[in-house]
């Protein structure tokens, strides 16, 4: 490849970001003759598309992630090899997964940006797929926050999505009786019937804060959130005493611009004793090894399942990425723009 194909952030969406938003760009491939200390050059191969990149769109504001330049390439998660390294950690030729950009070539310092090395046991696509960023959100939101007891009462929120997937397993496999909360019937029976999930709850079609004050009359004793609003709301009203809550997403709000309200009846987790807390998947950096270690062992031994839907072509990048929020992709999102990503050293 001669170019370095990109896809800028043109204007910044107000609703659902569409291709419009964007805007397709060759240049040169970076110059990486003279790399600056911890730099280095990666070929991407892979792009992971996931929800909260949606929120890296907006204007800076004093929330605590990323804002992306207009006219500048797309921040994304990626996966790819190392072209050139000027960082002892890294060696050229290494496979890696990354945040980088929707460009064929980023230069970045490997010592700020999180790159972390693919084993040769997995391809791109599993790096970024059953072990991939949504797979060890889960893994850590579930473990290393919150937490649960075998016998509690979990509900899941976005069940269906990439994220809720693997939580609401890992949570099965600990212990806990499991209730998942999707968009629509097909979803929620894949829910029980693939994933392992008790019951199911539509939300289109049922009222959730009075279909689980009806299932779970003793009250929910642990929530991961990746819906917030609304559905926040909706469990915050059946939460038992000393209840944990993870925040894990908002994605009721990605496309409006504005923060999601928090629950209205904040005294009912300060009375109730419940703890919520937010995190981020670079919080356990050094939990990461073990993390896909734990889960790569499950899915191996058939406690676990993952969906992988997997797309081809750079050109294909924004109208994907729109799939994300139509309920138009099936498992974990994902764009190959070199098919070397599908295969195994």
């Amino acid at each position: 490849m001669t170019v370095n194909r990109q896809w800028l952030l043109a204007r910044r969406p107000t609703d659902k970001a569409v291709r419009g938003d964007f805007e397709y760009r060759e240049s040169e491939i970076p110059d990486a003759s003279n790399l600056a200390p911890g730099h280095v050059l990666i070929r991407n191969q892979l792009f992971l598309h996931a929800p909260t990149m949606r929120n890296w769109m907006d204007p800076a504001s004093n929330s605590f992630y990323p804002t992306v330049g207009l006219g500048t390439p797309m921040l994304a998660t990626s996966a790819g090899v190392i072209v050139k390294s000027n960082n002892p950690r890294f060696a050229e030729g290494q496979r890696v997964t990354a945040i980088t950009a929707w460009e064929d070539y980023t230069i970045l310092n490997a010592d700020v940006w999180p790159v972390r090395p693919v084993a040769d046991e997995l391809s791109l696509v599993e790096a970024q797929g059953p072990v991939g960023m949504n797979a060890l959100t889960a893994y850590m939101g579930v473990t290393q926050v919150g937490r649960p007891k075998a016998g509690d009462l979990a509900v899941v929120s976005g069940a269906a999505g990439s994220t809720g997937s693997v939580a609401g397993q890992i949570l099965k496999i600990l212990g806990c009786r499991t209730i998942g909360i999707a968009g629509s019937q097909d979803k929620c029976d894949r829910l029980v019937s693939e994933l392992g999930f008790d019951v199911a709850i539509n939300y289109k079609t049922q009222d959730v804060e009075k279909t689980l004050r009806e299932i779970a009359p003793e009250g929910v004793n642990f929530f991961f959130d990746n819906v917030g609003g609304d559905m926040l709301q909706a469990v915050v009203e059946n939460i038992a005493k000393f209840a944990t809550i993870v925040l894990c997403g908002q994605i009721a709000g990605y496309n409006d611009g504005v923060p999601v309200p928090g629950p209205r009846n904040m005294m009912r987790l300060i009375y109730g004793s419940v703890r919520a807390e937010g995190f981020l998947l670079g919080d356990f950096e050094e939990q990461i090894p073990e993390g896909t270690r734990q889960i790569l062992e499950w899915i191996r031994s058939g406690k676990m399942v993952h969906r992988e839907d997997i797309r081809s072509g750079f050109d294909s990048l924004p109208d994907t990425f729109s799939d994300l929020f139509t309920g138009n992709n099936d498992g974990t999102l994902m764009v190959v723009t070199d098919e070397a990503a599908r295969t195994r050293p």
